[in-house]
């Protein structure tokens, strides 16, 4: 159900797969969380590229169904090459999400959960991620447990805890590791720095270049420079989600 949300494209309708990088927002307690669905699928990894580059908190999705898991961590597998990428794209923030867990055999079982759980924590310590400070959570994306509130399915989970410098956090559900996540520190006061994602060619509208601020502030009435054309401009509007913004 909630893939469902963000495979929007007919394409991936069809395919059952998330192709190009997909934006959704979403509000929590804490949070305005933009979601960048990256494809998972080996064909698109230039669109995940693009998509994790910009995140600031990774949610590493694992399927636990028998056989699924043990694919995507075999030695090409998407789950190893994604937290790879993850972390050598700078994304030093990190939540797995153990998913299916209603097709594990039996339904919701603990020892599944608890066997990927430990392979998932040896291979990402690998990479340079402290697993101490990885919230593992498991899910149903189809049924919705432990997505918002914990699950009946699985009275065995006690909740996620996680250690790290700024302090411990914990939770029993995957919304509550979103809202755990320790905000980044964003350097407004550096110049202007947005590298592009894309460009887009309004009619009525002109050129509407895409991405995000890395470093700095963007508000209308800015004269900016493109590299490396050395072109100059200057920015009519800022849109985040359809929605004109002040400042970026």
């Amino acid at each position: 159900k909630y893939a469902w949300v963000l495979d929007k494209l007919k394409a991936e309708r069809e395919r059952g797969i998330t192709i190009d990088i997909a934006l959704w927002k979403f509000e929590t307690a804490k949070y305005y969380v933009t979601i960048i669905d990256a494809p998972g699928h080996r064909d698109f990894i230039k669109n995940m590229i693009t998509g994790t580059s910009q995140a600031d908190c990774a949610v590493l999705i694992v399927a636990a169904g028998t056989g699924e898991f043990e694919a995507g961590i075999s030695k090409n597998g998407q789950t190893r090459e994604h937290a790879l990428l993850a972390f050598t794209l700078g994304v030093k923030q990190l939540i797995v999400g153990v998913n299916k867990m209603d097709s594990t055999e039996p339904a919701y079982s603990e020892p599944r959960f608890e066997e990927i759980k430990k392979e998932v924590s040896s291979y990402i310590k690998k990479i340079g991620y402290n697993p101490a400070a990885v919230a593992f959570v498991p899910i149903s994306g189809w049924h919705g447990d432990n997505m918002l509130e914990p699950s009946s399915k699985m009275p065995w989970f006690k909740g996620w805890a996680v250690e790290r410098k700024e302090g411990k956090a914990d939770g029993k559900c995957l919304i509550e590791a979103l809202d755990a996540i320790l905000p980044p520190s964003r350097p407004t006061e550096k110049p202007l720095r947005l590298p592009l994602q894309d460009v887009y060619k309004i009619g009525g509208i002109g050129t509407v270049p895409v991405g995000r601020v890395e470093t700095g502030i963007l508000k209308p009435g800015m004269v900016v420079v493109f590299a490396p054309a050395n072109l100059t401009t200057e920015v009519k509007s800022v849109e985040m989600h359809h929605e004109a913004l002040q400042e970026a």
